[in-house]
């Protein structure tokens, strides 16, 4: 061999091995940066929640990468990506959405004995053969009414099914029946009145709007303070959000308000959950877990009643959230109906909403 050949081959192989350890530096960094990542599809859009990521990166190390969007647009992606779905983490805002996820394949059951611990059976996900749970509740926002104190009496409007009945009639704003937060509302009064009951209830309350449905839960209570309707139907952190306010118009719109948590001689009130699970097809599956860990840990739970006005699930968290203190003074009765139990109600209930024109 010449030595022209010579200094080629040793030129290429060092090339060769240049290349090689390069690419070796590259698979290297990307299993480091898979592992310091977290991707979240998150339904919660709330500016206070930057703090809650923002403390689980400084105290981990882990970087989270977001996409929002709501409930249904996040289910709908993570069938459409299927296994190459970056997702390893899901927030959703309605238990209803939770519970059809878990159906449809789409978490990733887990078992953590941090969590189990932490999150009573009411606010979880059932378990399956293996002691594996699909997913968590970390926060509870209770669906209450409020109403005009100066044109509307505490006891004509204390009980979901008072909406409906003729003395309320041209009072009622409400948004959309075809809302995740109501759907979850009508499933679980199907099940206590039965579908007879509980048509001829939403038609009542058809009947008794003042304007058709629209805007969200803030554009409800502002609907009552400003006399456009007496009564409507919220859920319990956006008023919370407005006691909290400085804000000179909106504490005298509060002080127009009396609030109610129905049926507290009946049932109770009908409550929902926020909650999380891990992504079927998850690659930063540790990650995922952590995080999970993290939103039951007292200083998260402690962010979702100060930072988001929502009460903490996890045992033995204490608030001191002065507006959801005002609320409840000492405390309420909710409804116990399982998550599952509202979710496969919701196809019925949106066939009578249809029924009987409820937009």
């Amino acid at each position: 061999m010449g030595s022209t050949q010579l200094e080629l081959r040793v030129i290429l192989t060092k090339k060769f091995i240049s290349m090689a350890l390069a690419g070796m530096f590259v698979c290297v960094s990307n299993s480091i940066a898979q592992e310091n990542s977290l991707n979240i599809y998150s339904a919660r859009h709330y500016p206070t929640d930057e703090a809650l990521y923002g403390n689980f990166s400084k105290a981990t190390g882990i970087k989270i990468n977001r996409v929002d969007a709501d409930d249904a647009g996040i289910l709908a992606r993570l069938k459409a990506e299927g296994a190459a779905s970056p997702a390893d983490v899901i927030l959703l805002v309605d238990a209803s959405r939770l519970w059809k996820g878990e159906i449809e394949g789409l978490f990733q059951p887990v078992k953590s004995k941090l969590l189990s611990d932490a999150i009573a059976p009411q606010f979880r996900g059932k378990a399956n053969l293996d002691g594996a749970i699909p997913w968590f509740g970390f926060s509870t926002r209770a669906r209450v009414v409020v109403y005009n104190k100066l044109k509307v009496a505490k006891e004509e409007v204390d009980t979901y099914e008072k909406l409906g009945n003729p003395i309320n009639n041209g009072r009622l704003c409400i948004r959309s029946g075809s809302h995740p937060y109501n759907l979850s509302l009508f499933g679980s009064v199907l099940e206590h009145l039965g579908e007879e009951k509980t048509q001829t209830w939403l038609k009542g309350m058809v009947e008794n709007m003042a304007r058709s449905p629209k805007g969200g839960d803030t554009d409800q209570i502002k609907g009552v303070a400003t006399g456009e309707c007496s009564v409507a139907v919220t859920n319990s952190y956006y008023l919370a959000r407005l006691m909290r306010s400085e804000k000179s118009e909106d504490k005298a719109m509060m002080e127009k308000l009396g609030v109610v948590f129905p049926n507290q001689a009946s049932w109770g009130t009908h409550v929902n959950i926020a909650g999380a699970a891990v992504a079927k097809n998850a690659k930063n599956r540790e990650n995922a877990i952590k995080f999970l860990e993290y939103l039951a840990s007292p200083t998260a739970q402690s962010h979702f009643a100060d930072g988001n006005n929502e009460w903490p699930v996890a045992q033995g968290v204490s608030i001191s959230n002065p507006a959801l203190k005002a609320l409840t003074g000492n405390g309420f009765k909710s409804e116990n109906i399982p998550v599952s139990v509202v979710g496969m109600n919701q196809v019925k209930v949106q066939q009578l909403l249809d029924r009987v024109g409820f937009k």
